[in-house]
């Protein structure tokens, strides 16, 4: 690797340029001053990978910088620094492994590509004397990834809990203060920009799943892969949901969770139910927020705009900055713990639990002494239960039930047997309580 010293400058390729692509270009060129005078000298974009080389952008570019050829930055002697921000796996993916196996170094704000494919890419940058940084793929600009494999490292993690996507908590924000169904939340979210046409990664749960992965993968020192993220959406919920939870003192948001039980990792996203006097709870709007527990420094929180051109392009010229000082001043790559591949994953089946369920049922004596022997046969208690609404035209009545800690398994299989008696109409809806 030559020396950088000798040049005087740091030379940048750019993979991609839309939204967060052009606010990097941008922050790189307007202030070089600034940058140069935290690294020790210049950095100069030398190239970007573009499909159109015609198209409009938010970022003025001499065209000269342009090009639709990869190879002209991977290939290129000159660039020390890729910034990959192309999204998706294909090719993101090979693009990445290019730049690692031809020795330069990798900056990346790609959640699907860290995820599924994060240790294999950390270990192939350490086999060739770079660094890979990604602080950008989880939290937009709120310091995540650094304070895991930096600030945090001296403690033994205990539990993450996150609302790491921004869309989702946007459209249940609006939910609860304003009373809307999921559908109208989400045309609000999509109409704000906040949702892609295409909402399925962020309502689904995926997104989350990605950015848990990740964060769980630091925070136990394990691979934790994607696949491992017990998942369910936001779709099912409805704006009764969120009356009878705040009546009940309980906010509703979609959590990642990450905690060490047993000597296993249990990984999980979800709608939960969390009390109001939280510091989850308040978490509003597109903002995100990570609580961290760990046994030397007790509970921290990580709060700020999770997603978005400027909170993103902070977090990777951040990690451009870092490895460039590194550079300039000859100092080799941080290294990096090797994982401990013997810890399993937690099933689904086995968490306790406390749960809400909500049900239509026949409005007649003798209902809810047949569901408490469905749940008592599986040792599930009720700790209360509410009578909302009835309905004198169709003859049933919306129960509200809340259970004692129970497991997974039991709770499920009660659910299937309670839709198989006759004065169960509906299981509308079941969450479970994350205190």
């Amino acid at each position: 690797m030559r020396n950088i010293k000798d040049r005087k400058e740091i030379v940048i390729g750019l993979l991609g340029l839309g939204v967060v692509g052009s606010g990097v270009a941008q922050a790189i060129l307007e202030r070089k001053d600034g940058l140069a005078g935290r690294v020790g000298c210049p950095l100069r974009l030398q190239r970007v990978l573009v499909r159109h080389p015609d198209k409009p952008r938010a970022v003025s570019l001499d065209t000269g910088l342009l090009t639709t050829s990869a190879d002209e930055v991977l290939n290129n002697p000159e660039v020390d620094i890729v910034v990959e921000l192309m999204g998706g796996e294909d090719p993101a993916l090979p693009y990445a492994r290019r730049a690692l196996t031809s020795g330069k170094h990798l900056v990346t704000a790609n959640k699907e590509v860290m995820a599924k494919h994060g240790p294999e890419l950390v270990s192939l940058a350490q086999s060739k004397g770079v660094e890979l940084r990604y602080e950008a793929s989880v939290g937009g600009g709120i310091p995540l990834i650094g304070p895991f494999m930096g600030d945090l490292a001296a403690n033994r993690i205990s539990a993450v809990h996150g609302i790491i996507n921004g869309t989702t908590n946007y459209i249940l924000s609006r939910m609860a203060a304003e009373g809307l169904d999921f559908n109208i939340a989400l045309k609000a979210a999509q109409e704000l920009g906040y949702a892609e046409a295409d909402p399925t990664n962020d309502v689904d749960g995926k997104d989350a799943a990605y950015k848990l992965a990740i964060l769980a993968t630091l925070a136990f020192n394990t691979r934790v892969r994607p696949e491992d993220v017990y998942r369910e959406g936001i779709r099912r919920l409805t704006e009764r949901d969120f009356r009878y939870a705040g009546e009940l003192g309980y906010a509703i948001k979609l959590l990642a969770i990450a905690k060490e039980r047993e000597g296993a990792v249990e990984v999980r996203v979800h709608p939960a139910l969390v009390p109001q006097e939280s510091l989850l709870a308040k978490v509003s709007g597109a903002y995100n927020a990570v609580q961290v527990e760990g046994d030397l420094v007790g509970q921290v929180i990580f709060y700020g705009l999770g997603a978005g051109s400027r909170p993103t392009t902070s977090a990777v010229v951040a990690d451009v900055l870092a490895i460039a000082r590194r550079l300039y001043q000859g100092i080799g790559p941080v290294p990096r713990p090797t994982q401990d591949t013997g810890r399993a994953i937690a099933p689904i089946s086995r968490l306790s639990a406390r749960y809400y369920l909500r049900m239509v049922v026949a409005d007649r004596p003798g209902v809810l002494a047949q569901i408490s022997r469905v749940l008592g046969d599986l040792s599930i208690s009720i700790a209360s239960v509410i009578q909302m609404e009835a309905d004198e035209v169709s003859g049933t009545a919306e129960l509200v039930l809340m259970t004692r800690p129970a497991l997974e398994e039991s709770l499920q299989q009660a659910l299937r047997e309670m839709q198989d008696l006759g004065a169960v109409t509906e299981i509308a809806s079941f969450i479970r309580v994350e205190a």
